[in-house]
């Protein structure tokens, strides 16, 4: 059975850690052109600075590297199996989807791959190819199962977007089984899921495809999702105002009504995870404090990933911040 540190050594950790953020930078970087920008990251050391990239083309490189840190970190201050596994499975679903799909598309998955999650590549890609999912049934049993469904379902009508709701609620059922026991990693997960359940019924032809992509796990049930297919508008939006998803509800209306798409609740969606934590930053307890970091890691990745993709596309300072995560 692997060990895990003690929660007060690895604050430590953290509170050494959290001085190399790039907080408030991020928001400047927006005021200056790709190459000012560039040159800013590179002197904050960012992904390993100029020894890893040289060219503000290579901003990649630079978030590779981050991305590798943070899971070498997860990996090591993890404060249990239940938070590391929270953190990084995703990666095998994703991994082990694109290649399944690659397998029946006859072609190479490498371009689709992530980097490993809990499972090597090595070892899904050969259960891929031999059809026997027994060695890793036994570590995640549900991404077995998605394997297998999937790899049915592509013989007998080939669906890209089926195969990735077979692969989106294995994994949430996966998840959902990890936090029965981690009340805060449950909260977020079931914010997660409602949020998602949401976005997916604003985007669904009618309520049968909304149904079928349901998520389950949630607070939210079928019934009260199907609140949001009344036509009247504003009904729905006082349906919800006095729920915790008034405010993300009202930004789906609101695009859904101007016809745009719903990049703020998408925004809202995935920056809940910093913003729990924030809000009561100075009171965390536990795992909390690990997990706050984690994700501020993450929410800083993204940003730099949009601020150079806009900078780099011509986008002004102010269609850049309104895009940004809040961190």
């Amino acid at each position: 059975m692997a060990s895990y540190l003690d929660v007060t050594y690895t604050n430590g950790v953290i509170a050494a850690k959290e001085k190399y953020l790039l907080k408030d930078k991020i928001s400047r970087f927006c005021e200056l052109s790709a190459e000012e920008a560039f040159r800013a990251l590179l002197e904050s050391g960012f992904g390993g600075g100029a020894e890893t990239a040289v060219s503000v083309y290579d901003y990649e490189k630079l978030i590779l590297r981050e991305e590798e840190q943070l899971d070498a970190f997860i990996r090591e201050y993890a404060p249990s199996e239940a938070e590391q596994a929270y953190l990084l499975s995703s990666r095998d679903f994703h991994n082990a989807k694109a290649l399944v799909k690659a397998a029946h598309l006859q072609t190479d998955a490498e371009r689709m791959l992530a980097s490993e999650g809990l499972l090597s590549l090595a070892e899904l890609r050969s259960c891929v190819e031999t059809g026997n999912y027994a060695p890793i049934r036994e570590k995640n049993a549900e991404l077995a199962e998605a394997c297998e469904q999937a790899t049915e379902c592509l013989s007998e009508e080939p669906s890209g977007s089926k195969v990735g709701e077979i692969f989106e609620k294995a994994l949430y059922t996966y998840l959902f089984k990890l936090t029965k026991r981690k009340p805060v990693l449950k909260k977020l997960l079931q914010a997660k899921i409602d949020r998602t359940n949401i976005l997916t019924a604003f985007r669904a032809a009618d309520l049968t495809e909304a149904t079928e992509k349901y998520l389950p796990f949630g607070k939210l049930t079928e019934k009260e999702l199907s609140k949001l297919f009344n036509e009247d508008m504003v009904r729905v939006e006082k349906e919800f105002s006095k729920t915790p998803y008034g405010e993300f509800v009202k930004l789906c209306l609101r695009a859904k009504e101007q016809g745009l798409p719903m990049t703020q609740a998408e925004k809202l969606r995935d920056g809940y995870d910093v913003a729990f934590f924030a809000e009561r930053k100075y009171e965390l307890q536990k795992t909390e404090p690990f997990l706050y970091y984690v994700y501020r890691r993450k929410t800083e990745h993204a940003n730099v990933r949009i601020v150079f993709v806009c900078l780099l596309a011509g986008q002004s300072e102010q269609e850049i911040k309104q895009r940004l995560r809040a961190w």
